[in-house]
């Protein structure tokens, strides 16, 4: 930082390049912050603020595991078809204990979901309203400030997740559903009658380009992931192949009058995620192969990022990578947070090196209350949410719990390494005192006479 300060001082670093390498210090220093709470539970516990209690240890934002959230403000969707929405105006950036409880609640009833939620998004122009969809098939749109239900849309079929584009002049919901076709849904006319034809199997993900308000993403569990304009009369604008590095360039070299694609696999298996970077230059997709592929969207090509073994994915909901603004970061770069069981991995998305592993603190396995009673079920990571305006992010988890990831101060780190060099040298003489018992009652053994008779 001091170098920083210095180059800003000697005129050779303007302020924006000051900014970007602090934001990108925040960003490497992003750690857990088992502090930061999220409880559900209707009855409030007491609780002192910088203070953690017995009570607290076992906090769940949902009882049955969350499904999904999203930030505007905080909103998050539950197994047990409940929506909760939470203020994080209180939260600081700090790791200092706090636990954050639901401002406003939309339960199971007969005019809200009955099932659990699959997928939540605020409205992108207002964050006066949002969208949820369930295994119950409809799609529903709510108001945030008094949390009832003001459209519901019947599709007949399981709806994995949806999406809403964020420049568009049109209201079109495109819905990845169990059926093997998108559905669109006009938020303005109500109709939900309209489809994109293409797929062989289920659709899993949807995403709107965040530049072109024509241009979708899609993909399906039989491992394709198209691209639409729903402007042309065949929408489908062809498939991306995992074996093709060169693309589609045309006459000029960048697409024009290229011929579509129709044939080839993004991934050997089921295709579940299927993000944009926010400049719309690339696509990322995650799939059943354990893989995530990175494309050129100017060509479709297969960038070759290769992010090794370490990537799991085998749940048939929906696993969204999360891209991280490229304003955080240096031009050219592209940070990517992949939702791994039991941890979050950081990895550079082009070069496809491991940055930094996010340890989940808490349980591996939680105890998860249910119809039919408690069972236990191994904790996964459903869902990533970043911040905007603010260097954290949240991860929703199938324990029920909420955690927040936010950026330690230098003083926090060195305090911790503090603490841990303490630990190990408290560790240390413990093994040598129990290394030392052990000698004495070996030594004490071999001095002692022994007579075979």
């Amino acid at each position: 930082m001091n170098v920083q300060l210095l180059n800003r001082a000697l005129g050779t670093a303007g302020p924006e390049a000051l900014q970007r390498d602090e934001l990108s210090r925040k960003l490497r220093a992003i750690q857990a912050a088992p502090g930061v709470r999220f409880d559900g539970r209707d009855e409030r516990i007491p609780f002192t603020q910088g203070q953690e209690s017995d009570t607290t240890a076992d906090l769940r934002a949902h009882h049955a595991g969350v499904n999904c959230i999203a930030i505007d403000r905080l909103i998050s969707g539950g197994a047990e078809a409940s929506i909760k929405l939470w203020d994080l105006g209180h939260s600081e950036n700090t790791h200092k204990h706090y636990i954050n409880h639901p401002v406003a609640v939309v339960k199971k009833s007969s005019s809200s979901h009955q099932y659990g939620i699959t997928y939540v998004c605020f409205y992108p122009f207002d964050s006066l309203a949002f969208l949820s969809s369930s295994y119950d098939h409809n799609l529903k749109v709510c108001a945030t400030e008094t949390m009832t239900v003001s459209a519901t849309f019947d599709l007949d079929s399981v709806i994995y997740s949806h999406s809403l584009s964020p420049i568009a002049d049109h209201l079109l919901v495109a819905c990845a559903t169990q059926h093997s076709t998108v559905r669109l849904v006009d938020l303005r006319s109500g109709a939900s009658t309209h489809s994109l034809a293409g797929h062989s199997r289920a659709v899993l993900s949807v995403a709107w380009s965040p530049h072109e308000e024509y241009i979708l993403a899609s993909g399906s569990s039989d491992g394709t992931a198209r691209l639409w304009d729903i402007r042309r009369s065949a929408n489908s604008l062809g498939l991306l192949d995992l074996e093709d590095s060169v693309g589609i360039v045309g006459e000029d070299g960048l697409g024009k009058d290229a011929r579509s694609r129709e044939k080839g696999k993004a991934h050997t298996d089921a295709v579940n995620g299927v993000v944009w970077s926010d400049d719309g230059r690339h696509l990322v997709t995650a799939g059943h192969d354990e893989r995530v592929r990175v494309w050129d969207m100017n060509s479709g090509a297969n960038a070759l990022s290769h992010f090794g073994p370490i990537i799991k994915n085998t749940h048939l909901s929906t696993l969204l990578p999360l891209l991280v603004p490229t304003s955080l970061q240096e031009s050219g770069k592209q940070v990517m947070l992949y939702p791994n069981p039991k941890e979050i991995l950081m990895f550079d998305l082009f070069e496809g090196t491991l940055l930094k592993r996010l340890r989940v603190p808490g349980v591996l396995v939680a105890p998860i209350r249910g119809r039919a009673g408690q069972m236990n079920t191994s904790s996964r990571t459903t869902s990533l949410a970043w911040r905007a305006g603010n260097v954290d992010f949240y991860s929703a988890h199938s324990d029920g719990a909420i955690r927040a990831w936010l950026p330690k101060t230098p003083e926090e780190l060195q305090t911790d390494i503090g603490e841990a060099e303490g630990f190990n040298s408290t560790g240390d003489e413990d093994r040598k005192r129990k290394r030392q018992a052990l000698d004495d009652v070996f030594r004490d053994l071999t001095k002692q006479k022994i007579t075979f008779t």
